[in-house]
């Protein structure tokens, strides 16, 4: 047995469960019917406010797009330069290029985690298992 309901919602609130229905091919009222089983889907609005816009596009993501988010990996050199200006930044003051080179590396390191976290608890918000992600 079921019964219908109006309610006013916000319009960011009916907007992220249309994209969420959208992003998993699922009708808008299983959406809505989810998130009265187990909540809302993971919030954004808590992180930097420079990372928000990013972090919010992800709920227009599709699973498969999701999972190689969650997978991915910095490449090496990537990370072997970043280590190598924290050692420098140790020992001496950096140059004003490195300066800036690191706080660019720590910016572009910060929004990735992000993006990996955020795309993992989407996803076991959709109802995947989460096992063994890099």
């Amino acid at each position: 047995m079921t019964k219908t309901i109006t309610i006013d919602i916000p319009d960011r609130s009916y907007q992220r469960l249309v994209q969420t229905a959208e992003a998993t091919k699922q009708p808008l009222d299983a959406i809505i019917l989810r998130v009265l089983e187990i909540g809302s889907p993971p919030d954004w609005t808590n992180i930097p406010e420079e990372f928000q816009t990013e972090i919010a596009a992800l709920d227009r993501l599709d699973d498969n797009t999701l999972w190689r988010i969650a997978r991915g990996q910095k490449k090496p050199e990537e990370m072997i330069h970043y280590d190598e200006l924290l050692a420098k930044n140790k020992v001496r003051q950096l140059t004003n290029e490195e300066r800036l080179e690191l706080t660019a590396l720590r910016k572009e390191a910060d929004l990735f985690m992000l993006r990996k976290a955020q795309a993992i608890v989407l996803l076991r918000w959709r109802g995947h298992q989460i096992m063994n992600i890099g």
